[in-house]
């Protein structure tokens, strides 16, 4: 009797039902290939954390059957995790030039470039990786050279579009390649896996060249004033299209932001990015110009607080600080979520007199992922068997379904899935079958993974209600008290305004030690318990607050 014929399985480590750490895995046998290692930012409620990456157990667990990662295209939440997650996983990665380049300024940064194996392909070019072999299909998107994927597996063939948009019109001049979706549509698709990111919004996504024309026009009823845009710095289209404006009309053009300079650098050094000489200037030199000579591009597009524009909407930047009747753009859509931070900076911007233009003043942002009629024309082209909509919240996969559903397909073939379920699929048959250990990693300063759930609830704990630390003195033998109870407060009351209530406590504490001492009782985790238990309740009974309680025994 032959042996059971093994599945393909398709896990998601991130990307679905979030936004942002996108990081899919196929495994058939004893293969494994990665698409996309991306990062999400922190939540507000993780409080000191600075970056979020998927948990990549499984993979460690796997290690000898990984093959390599291959990448969709250069955005933070398709290759930020990168850098972290090479340190154990020490596997070629295959991408575009530009994604390459880009990855190649983080490898820098963390010491990686030597021992990290890369791999430079071009559209219509096929890798093999162990039994998978990997089409790289060209699309559009916000950032020059973004790929589609067709994987070849021994059951069939699986289409995962990466991030896209169908633009007819885009700045570099190559469209989306529907041919060749088209074609895989007649060979057979066994599984697709789309973008979701606009699958609520109805009609076409706007071609990125409208921007181009809006720019023009701004530039044009601005003749007298500075001009700075706000962008991301991987927006290389964008920039382009800000490059064209200025050049257009004569201006000088300064770029602000480490970000924004290492991206303009690298998309210079590769060609992706056309800036005639001595168009560019370093923001040093931009009191030799004066204002209608100049154009400042910056990063803080999402008001994070320590950007570039942040930091001169405060006034805090050594460089550029604003002049009234500068015009100011934000040439983005506001990620959820970043909402009250764009909001105070843009009010700063208007209080210091700048003529500020944001999200819904003019189309001078368009999307780079797909509505639903792109969406249904990619199900159209591909006709796939099974379909897993990918790279969104809850919502988003869910419209997308319905975009599905709308076009004739079988709603038992659509399988909206969470971080860490199995998809298994043979040739005729696809099922849920488990799960795998998923979930996420928090970055905090050098820290991989240090801080969970537990110094989260900490910090939380800390920052409302505060500290009071309780320092005594004790002889070791027998348990007396040479001297405290001290208290020292932070963040809890000030305390010089609250003797009374320190006072209080301290007498709580006292008598703790006091019925202790009465009754021989030695064990300093106990003597710390019941001090804890008993001035909780009086600072409660007090002022309806419970502060982290830290009592010190000093043994003498």
């Amino acid at each position: 009797m032959a042996g059971k014929k093994p599945k393909l399985r398709v896990i998601s480590l991130g990307g679905l039902q979030e936004i942002g750490k996108n990081m899919t895995v196929f495994e058939y046998d004893k293969d494994i290939i990665i698409v996309d290692c991306g990062l999400a930012f922190p939540e507000d409620e993780m409080l000191g954390i600075d970056l979020v990456i998927p948990d990549i157990s499984y993979l460690e667990k796997n290690k000898d059957k990984v093959r390599g990662i291959v990448l969709t295209h250069g955005h933070e939440d398709h290759i930020g995790a990168l850098p972290y997650v090479l340190k154990d996983l020490n596997v070629p990665v295959f991408g575009t030039l530009l994604t390459i380049g880009l990855l190649e300024n983080k490898l820098k940064e963390h010491n990686l470039m030597d021992s990290t194996k890369r791999h430079v392909v071009v559209p219509g070019e096929s890798i093999k990786l162990g039994c998978f072999t990997v089409e790289f299909i060209h699309t559009n998107h916000s950032i020059a050279d973004a790929v589609a994927l067709a994987i070849h597996t021994p059951v069939g063939v699986v289409v995962h579009t990466g991030d896209f948009k169908v633009d007819y019109t885009p700045i570099d001049g190559g469209a989306i390649d529907l041919q060749r979706f088209a074609e895989l549509g007649k060979e057979g698709v066994l599984l697709l896996l789309s973008d979701s990111t606009n699958a609520a919004r109805p009609g076409f996504t706007m071609s990125e060249k409208t921007v181009g024309g809006v720019f023009d026009r701004i530039f044009e009823e601005t003749p007298d004033n500075r001009i700075m845009i706000a962008t991301f710095s991987s927006n290389i289209h964008r920039i382009q299209q800000i490059v064209n404006s200025a050049v257009k009309f004569k201006r000088k053009i300064a770029i602000i932001g480490r970000s924004m300079l290492n991206a303009v650098k690298t998309s210079i050094e590769l060609d992706y990015l056309e800036m005639p000489d001595n168009t560019l200037i370093d923001i040093s030199e931009i009191k030799n110009y004066s204002d209608n000579e100049l154009v400042i591009i910056t990063t803080g597009s999402q008001g994070e607080p320590m950007s570039a524009l942040s930091r001169i909407a405060a006034s805090e930047h050594k460089q550029v600080s604003v002049k009234p009747d500068d015009k100011i753009i934000f040439s983005s859509s506001s990620i959820p979520g970043n909402e009250k931070m764009i909001s105070r900076v843009v009010n700063e911007l208007i209080k210091k007199g700048a003529d500020v233009v944001y999200e819904g003043m003019a189309d001078v942002h368009v999307s780079g992922h797909a509505c639903q009629e792109e969406l249904k024309l990619m199900l159209t082209l591909t006709k796939p068997k099974f379909f897993m909509p990918v790279h969104g919240e809850y919502a988003h996969l869910t419209s997308h379904k319905d975009v599905a559903v709308s076009l004739g397909m079988n709603k038992r073939n659509i399988f909206i899935m969470s971080i860490g379920e199995v998809l298994e699929l043979s040739k005729n048959e696809a099922k849920v079958n488990g799960t795998v250990k998923s979930g996420q990693v928090l970055i905090d300063g050098l820290g991989i993974g240090d801080v969970g759930n537990i110094v989260l609830r900490d910090r939380k704990h800390l920052s409302e209600d505060g500290l009071m630390i309780v320092v005594v003195a004790m002889e070791k033998e027998s348990g007396a008290v040479i001297s405290g109870p001290d208290i020292i407060s932070r963040g809890f009351v000030y305390v010089r305004e609250s003797e009374d209530l320190m006072d209080g406590a301290r007498e709580a504490v006292a008598a703790v030690l006091e019925e202790c001492e009465y009754k021989n009782n030695t064990s300093w985790n106990y003597i710390k318990n019941l001090i804890k238990d008993e001035l909780k309740n009086y600072v409660w009974q007090k002022t309806k607050r419970s502060p982290m309680i830290l009592p010190i025994i000093m043994e003498v």
